[in-house]
């Protein structure tokens, strides 16, 4: 079936929504483990994870403006089998290798009865060890070969999955077209509708957004192939689940697809803020029946419960400034219209594969043991900040006293955003490879845990942030 969006052609890349699905991420997975808390202990009950997998069929016809509910009564929720957490849920995830998910958002149109397409399709990566995450949103319209059949759009794999019935179904078959085609391995999937971002958008109470600029959208599409007009002005709004579904999704501004990446990289940092308080857990345990049951209906995956609950409390772990986005667009692809006359999007390999590495691959510094390097290091007269990344107090300070003994131009100590970094990193802003690799070796900080970055924040040119893998050596 034909897309709502081609009714209103708009040059650029076409990616819906990729932003609802990282919230889905965080936020579900941060959900599930404060619901099931609250019923192990009010119930005492002993039961498996078992998230349903949807079929995500018919959708009822929504009413413009009206809000999505869940119908159930207080009785059938009661009736429904609830999981408790294992005594190592609540641990930190104790994973020292990468992880990758491919998070899908399904296109559901109240008529459809049968399978359905990928209106969203993004590949998250999570470094445990230095506390970084990336996220690479996919277009839909990208011409890859899909394994087992032929070359089509990407957002088919899905589809053709379900159609098939695929082994696996359509995740299975989406996670080996993206894995064929980014060269990665991917190792979990999350697959959400619409629903399931609208029902934890107004579980959470909403969002609070700035927006930029006045937004008038009157051919917005609704779930049905009709229209639901959208507008929003300019200034700072507190949008609710519908609201903020469509301030993600339209594409009503002069920037077309590039003012949208903007509007929903705003959308995961509000979200991201507001699920993170620290007094919202009440209020989400208050909510938890109404949640199961959202979860149940809209969201599919193959992570154990155990496994979601850690990756959202490593997720809160990472600062945001080491929460990278990217998106394939037109530095990344070329227009080309297939035999049947398909406007597709035919990927450039090369510089796909420069992408990934960056957001994938961490360049490797080589760790010799150089003579004269103390030397090349204070020739580089770089400026050296400390942050203590731990709970242990002083930690910065001693290892202040420690570096001073090498003759390290301390600038700044202080404390990290976050006091759970398991691993020490170094980050260099501008070109300081001596620095970096003496301090690395004076530290005993692997050579991946080393990386770039632009602008920082205060007046240094090299962040050290202190893990847990590192005390100070005694004077």
């Amino acid at each position: 079936m034909t897309s709502s969006f081609e009714t209103q052609p708009r040059p650029g890349i076409r990616l819906p929504a990729w932003a609802f699905i990282a919230i889905i991420l965080l936020g579900a997975l941060a959900f599930i483990g404060s619901s099931v808390w609250l019923y192990r202990t009010i119930r005492g009950m002993s039961s498996t994870l078992e998230i349903s997998s949807p079929d995500f069929g018919a959708v009822a016809e929504p009413i413009p403006g009206a809000a999505i509910t869940v119908t159930e009564t207080a009785d059938e929720a009661q009736e429904e089998p609830l999981p408790l957490l294992s005594t190592d849920a609540l641990k930190p995830w104790s994973g020292q290798e990468r992880i990758t998910i491919l998070l899908l958002g399904i296109d559901q149109r109240c008529e459809d009865d049968g399978p359905a397409h990928t209106d969203s399709m993004m590949v998250l990566t999570i470094d445990p060890v230095s506390l970084t995450a990336s996220v690479l949103s996919l277009p839909r319209d990208l011409w890859v070969e899909i394994p087992g059949l032929e070359l089509d759009r990407i957002n088919q794999a899905y589809y053709f999955g379900e159609l098939y019935e695929y082994p696996g179904g359509g995740p299975t078959l989406a996670m080996e077209t993206v894995a064929a085609t980014l060269g990665v391995s991917l190792d979990y999937y999350v697959t959400v509708n619409f629903d399931a971002f609208i029902e934890i958008v107004d579980l959470i109470g909403g969002i609070t957004i700035d927006v930029p600029e006045t937004i008038n959208d009157p051919a917005y599409p609704d779930r049905c192939n009709g229209y639901d007009p959208f507008y929003i002005s300019d200034g700072t709004h507190r949008l609710n689940g519908e609201d903020a579904l469509k301030y993600a999704r339209t594409r009503a501004t002069f920037g077309g697809d590039v003012d949208r990446a903007g509007r929903q990289q705003a959308v995961i940092l509000a979200a991201r803020d507001q699920i993170l308080q620290l007094n919202m857990l009440p209020q989400l345990m208050a909510q938890s029946p109404r949640l199961w049951q959202t979860l149940q209906d809209n969201v599919r995956t193959n992570l154990s419960l155990d496994q979601g609950l850690q990756l959202a409390l490593l997720m809160q772990d990472i600062p945001r400034e080491d929460i990278q986005t990217a998106v394939i667009d037109y530095n990344y692809v070329y227009n080309e219209i297939t035999p049947d006359e398909r406007q597709v999007l035919v990927p450039n390999r090369d510089a796909i594969r420069e992408l990934r590495a960056d957001l994938f691959a961490p360049t490797l510094i080589p760790p010799p043991d150089i003579a004269d390097l103390p030397d090349k290091a204070a020739a580089e007269a770089a400026r050296i900040a400390l942050h203590n990344g731990t709970a242990v107090f002083g930690l910065a300070a001693a290892t202040e006293t420690f570096l001073q003994q090498y003759n390290v131009n301390i600038v700044e100590i202080g404390n990290a955003e976050s006091a759970a970094y398991r691993a020490s990193q170094i980050i260099d802003y501008g070109n300081h490879p001596d620095t970096t690799l003496y301090l690395a070796q004076l530290m005993h900080v692997p050579p991946l845990n080393i990386r770039y970055a632009d602008k920082p924040e205060g007046k240094y040119d090299v962040l050290v942030i202190i893990g847990d893998d590192w005390r100070a050596p005694e004077p």
